[in-house]
């Protein structure tokens, strides 16, 4: 789905719409369920760090390439850091071990771009997730999204707020982005990763101040290939495609067209075939994000660009700090 326009608007008397107004009962309801279903979860340990990259907001904040990041460093320090994810959007259950015949139909997006880096577990049920990849030898666990699933107990709950909408309304969805009550969502977190648009954009000064009491560590993705030249024709299926768009346009991409589709698009064949079609009328090349290239059929992605980016950190030592007592608790093994 595409994020509704209402639910990133922060005051405002047009930023309060009858739709709104209708929703909020709702997702105060849907609020107070999710709130049950944590406090009422039994935990499972399992016997290894368990770090959880989340967010508090429905849509894309960077969790990703923030969890990537984790799994290589830990794995160049001799570590057995797997992933673990739900696999959204596939159809697969679990628990797996991902391997390359797996498509984004099968585990969806994610988890096809955190095994190019390292072993990767698809479980619905987190905690099935972990007994199988520590029975297979995981000596830390790192779990991209899940700050609200409380199946499995957590040694570190990172969580990723994106620096340019933050929690938008301050409302629970349906009638805004919030997956659950702000307060317990940031009470349940011991660091915050801000991730801004490019490292010289400065955050609201009314989000600042709702952070103000936790670990905050700035952040923000920078491009990891040039771009290609001449006239692109760009298009992605992300929780925010704008980002991807105006990212293009912000390190100098002559973006001819843009179109955006729902956030875990799976493109068909004839999709792409359409998307040919629109770009050679401009005589454009097709681009689009990481994250939407594996969804592409194989037989369509040699003709369209990917643009990989990778997190960057204002301020890795704090990040270093924190994951210092599992790197300390490995080497003492």
């Amino acid at each position: 789905m595409k994020a509704p326009e209402f639910w990133n608007h922060k005051s405002g008397r047009e930023s309060a719409p009858v739709i709104r107004t209708i929703l909020s009962p709702i997702g105060w309801i849907y609020g107070k369920f999710v709130s049950k279903n944590i406090n009422n979860s039994i935990e499972y340990d399992s016997g290894v760090p368990v770090i959880c990259v989340g967010n508090a907001t429905l849509g894309g904040t960077g969790k990703t390439p923030v969890t990537i990041y984790i799994l290589k460093s830990l794995r160049r320090l001799g570590l057995n850091a797997v992933g673990l994810t739900r696999g959204y959007g596939g159809q697969e259950k679990g628990p797996i071990l991902l391997n390359d015949k797996h498509t984004s139909i099968d585990v969806g997006d994610e988890p096809l771009l955190l095994a190019e880096h390292a072993p990767v577990w698809v479980s619905a049920g987190r905690d099935d997730g972990a007994k199988a990849a520590v029975s297979n030898g995981a000596s830390i666990i790192i779990m991209d999204d899940g700050h609200q699933n409380q199946l499995l107990k957590k040694s570190l709950s990172l969580l990723v707020v994106d620096a340019e909408i933050g929690f938008g309304n301050g409302k629970i969805f349906p009638a805004g982005p919030l997956r659950e009550n702000l307060n317990e969502s940031l009470k349940r977190s011991d660091a915050i990763i801000l991730m801004k648009p490019n490292k010289d954009y400065k955050p609201d000064s009314f989000l600042l101040r709702q952070l103000r009491d936790k670990v905050l560590i700035h952040a923000y993705l920078k491009p990891t290939s040039i771009l290609p030249k001449g006239k692109l024709y760009a298009f992605s299926g992300i929780g925010r495609p704008n980002k991807f768009f105006d990212s293009l346009r912000n390190y100098g991409g002559n973006i001819i067209e843009a179109i955006s589709y729902s956030n875990h698009y799976q493109y068909k064949d004839i999709d792409i075939e359409n998307l040919f079609v629109l770009a050679s009328e401009y005589g454009a090349s097709l681009i689009t994000t990481e994250k939407d290239y594996v969804r592409l059929p194989k037989g369509y992605r040699k003709g369209v660009h990917k643009w990989p980016v990778s997190v960057h950190f204002e301020d890795e030592l704090t990040l270093r700090r924190l994951l210092h007592p599992f790197i300390k608790l490995h080497r003492k093994r």
